[in-house]
Formats: structure tokens, C-alpha cells, sequence
């Protein structure tokens, strides 16, 4: 879609600063909130830019645009530049909004010491005379723009936690949500956030007609759900997510991983999975389902007996499906 004919302004955010400061690091942490962000960008090519259809999972021209460069982008001049970013201001079809990154001199020859890097603005010499150099040429920069960040004593998680709470936008306001079932027989999931062991509730294993059903099965769902420790454990279980997803939504986890496992993977752990993927949908979350063992073939001798049942009066042998 071209940006002319979007019926709300582009926002594009200028990111700039003095090598060192975090330029990278900020970019990342837009584009984690769902930005598109173009590092080392000519200015003056931005309406080129905005006149490329947006393709795509994420296809759509409301995308807010990050936009960074500094001394070293290709034909670098501080008051040029501001009079580029000026006119595109002029557009009614744009939001321009410029950001600027600064930090102590002590502190940027600290980090590229700690990298061993080069400072660009003097290769063949001390680093803080590359710094004196690009401060004077980005001075005009730091003049003019709205908002600046002195990264001076922020670690790189302070910063990125300054521009979630300064330019979080509502196209990704949480964590990507996987909610996962699994059999403790074949191991817990190697990525998983949160362990939710469900081997308390009675084993529809040992019942013969629920057997060879699984989780998504009816009648499996109402023998998980008739226990008696069900309801009360599945409500403290739901509380604390709605307590902890926003925290780390806040924090900027990208992934938080759900795990619910029973003994072989394909009953109460899959009845549990899909009903939290419904609560969850319920509260405003999206989270993906995925049952790792529903398929697997279950081993009788690892499953213990429900509540009271003698699992040797079940049929014996291995060819559970």
C-alpha cells in the first residue's frame, strides 16, 4: 500500500546517536515490539522507502518504521540531514519522531575496550579522540531532537526496558505463548518456562474404555475433570498466569513456554493444555497449543494407577494407542 494513501499517518521514528550509545541495541528492542527497523538508512531516501509495498506475515503500512544512522551512514552531514527530516515532517501522511542516544565519553572508551573494537571516527588512534570528533559532528543532532538518552549507567536490559516502556506498540503487546503437554516418561520439554506436573489428578489410563482415548476425547475430559482436586487446582494454576504473564510481557520476554505433563503425555496433560489454551484466549492472550506425546507410544508399566485402583487388574502389554 503506498503511504499516501494510508488512512493514518506512517510513524517513523529517527534513531540516532553517538557510536557506542546503543543504537543496536535499541533497534532490536523496537523490532522485538513489532517495528520494522532499518539500520545505516540515507534520509533522504525514506519516501523511497515508504513507497515499497509492506509484504509479509506482519503486511500492513500501520507498522511503525525505526530508522538509524549515525556519523558513519553514507553522505553524513548533521544540518543537511535535519533539513531532510524536516520536509518529511511537512507530509501529512507522516508521524517523524527522532531519538537520540548519548553517553559519557569515559563510558563509551570503557565499552569498546571491553569489545576490542575500533572507535570509527579515529581507527588509528585513541579511542577518545574518535569520541571528541563525533560528538562535535553530532551536536546539531542532539540539539534538535525531542527526545534524548543518556545511556551513561544503563546496562543493555535497562535500555531496552526504557524503550519498551517509552515506544511499546499494541501490534505485539505480549510474549509469544506456547502452551505444551508432554509425558514425564519422555523427559520435560528442553524450552520450557513454566512445569505444571498434573500427575495428582486420577490416571484415565487404568480406566479400559478410556484407554485408548486421549485428552481430546470427551469422555477422557470429564474423568480428569471429575477429580476432586481438579477445579480448585486448575483455578490457583490460572491465577498465577494471569499474575505472571503480564510481568513478563513487562519485562520483554519475547517466548514464555507453558509445560502441563502426566506420566505418558495423551490424557490429563492434553485435557489441561486445551483448556488453558481456551482460558488464556479468553484473556486477551494468543497462545499456540501443542501436544508433544499425544502420538507416542505409550510403555503400560510407567503408569501409575489411578486413586485407589489396582493397575494389575488392567490389561497388561504395550500396545496403547
Amino acid at each position: 500500500m503506498n503511504a499516501k494513501t494510508a488512512s493514518t499517518p506512517q510513524t517513523i521514528l529517527i534513531v540516532t546517536g553517538v557510536s557506542g550509545a546503543g543504537k543496536t541495541t535499541v533497534l532490536k528492542a523496537l523490532e522485538d515490539l513489532g517495528w520494522e527497523a532499518v539500520d545505516n538508512f540515507p534520509i533522504r531516501l525514506a519516501s523511497q522507502l515508504l513507497e515499497i509495498p509492506v509484504t509479509g506475515r506482519q503486511a500492513s503500512p500501520d507498522i511503525p518504521i525505526a530508522l538509524g544512522f549515525d556519523s558513519r551512514t553514507r553522505g553524513f552531514d548533521a544540518e543537511t540531514l535535519i533539513q531532510q527530516i524536516k520536509q518529511l515532517q511537512n507530509q501529512p501522511n507522516l508521524t517523524i519522531r527522532t531519538l537520540f542516544l548519548d553517553c559519557a565519553g569515559v563510558e563509551i572508551e570503557r565499552r569498546y575496550a571491553e569489545t576490542r573494537r575500533r572507535h570509527p571516527a579515529a581507527p588509528d588512534r585513541p579511542a577518545m579522540d574518535g569520541i571528541a570528533i563525533e560528538r562535535a559532528l553530532m551536536d546539531p543532532f542532539r540539539q534538535w531532537a525531542e527526545t534524548v538518552i543518556d545511556t551513561s549507567k544503563l546496562s543493555a536490559h535497562d535500555l531496552q526496558q526504557a524503550i519498551r516502556e517509552q515506544y511499546n506498540n499494541e501490534t505485539s503487546p505480549h510474549s509469544v505463548i506456547t502452551i505444551t503437554s508432554f509425558g514425564y516418561s519422555r523427559g520435560i520439554p528442553h524450552n520450557a518456562d513454566l512445569v505444571f506436573d498434573l500427575r495428582f489428578l486420577r490416571n484415565p489410563h487404568w480406566d479400559n474404555i478410556l484407554r485408548p482415548l486421549t485428552g481430546l476425547d470427551e469422555g477422557v475430559s470429564h474423568y480428569v475433570e471429575a477429580d476432586p482436586a481438579y477445579h480448585a487446582a486448575m483455578e490457583k494454576i490460572r491465577d498465577l498466569l494471569r499474575y505472571l504473564l503480564p510481568l513478563y510481557d513487562a519485562q520483554g520476554k519475547a517466548y514464555v513456554n507453558i509445560a502441563f505433563g502426566c506420566t505418558g503425555g495423551r490424557h490429563r496433560s492434553v485435557h489441561v493444555a486445551e483448556q488453558f489454551g481456551r482460558w488464556l484466549r479468553e484473556d486477551g492472550f494468543d497462545p499456540a497449543v501443542n501436544h508433544r506425546n499425544l502420538t507416542s507410544r505409550p510403555i503400560d508399566a510407567i503408569e501409575e494407577p489411578a486413586n485407589g485402583a489396582n493397575k494389575n487388574s488392567a490389561p497388561q502389554g504395550n500396545d496403547i494407542t
